[in-house]
């Protein structure tokens, strides 16, 4: 059960302390939104690229973003794990294949209202799948417990292959984590959870408890 607290709610004036109080993370999302695909606009590569030099804990970048089939494999000489929506790509699998050919994971990300079965020939392809339990562009969102239909429905896709995330992101918490595990998630994007905690790491620590928990 993977840990991957959002910097989107943590004070992006300090960001390099935020992540300094969440050692134990597995990885950190770095929520990538251009306000074109989604209404919010957060950061580009320039800032990733200082977030890599200030810490040594594995990144994530969910890129929420028009034309990834082009960004996707320059953030994925910055991170360690590159997600793109489905929606906006040309090719996914020539971006899933680039990612790689970086040295990235590679994974792609499924809106609320995008179904998965278009995309079943994707999944062998990549490191990792993403389902949104909110719509992507905003955080602090309530979780969507509608769509533990299509987590049950993508975990029978990948199957026992453990090197194939399920990562939900939005509205994780320790009321809603458990939910997301029992229905096949193995990999959690929390933002206000952590980062609004008194402890941040110690927050991680509960919410991987309450996942195994279930």
């Amino acid at each position: 059960m993977r840990i991957t607290p959002s910097i989107l709610n943590a004070d992006l004036a300090r960001l390099a302390a935020e992540i300094d109080r969440i050692p134990s993370s597995d990885m950190v999302h770095l929520d990538v939104m251009d306000g074109h695909f989604v209404p919010n606009l957060t950061f580009g590569i320039a800032v990733v690229e200082s977030i890599r030099a200030s810490t040594s804990l594995p990144l994530d970048a969910h890129l929420m973003i028009e034309d990834p089939d082009l960004w996707a494999p320059r953030y994925a000489e910055f991170v360690d794990s590159v997600t793109f929506h489905v929606e906006a790509a040309r090719d996914p699998s020539a971006i899933l294949k680039s990612v790689r050919q970086r040295g990235a994971r590679a994974a792609f990300a499924l809106k609320p209202g995008t179904s998965i079965e278009p995309y079943v020939d994707l999944i062998p392809q990549a490191d990792m799948v993403l389902i949104m339990t909110v719509e992507p562009g905003f955080g602090g969102q309530s979780f969507m417990q509608d769509m533990m239909e299509k987590v049950r429905r993508t975990r029978e896709l990948i199957g026992g292959d453990k090197n194939i995330y399920l990562q939900v992101d939005g509205g994780v918490s320790l009321d809603t984590i458990a939910i997301a595990a029992e229905a096949g998630a193995d990999t959690f994007v929390a933002g206000s959870a952590v980062f609004k905690a008194s402890d941040p790491d110690a927050m991680i620590a509960q919410l991987r408890n309450k996942a195994h928990s279930y």
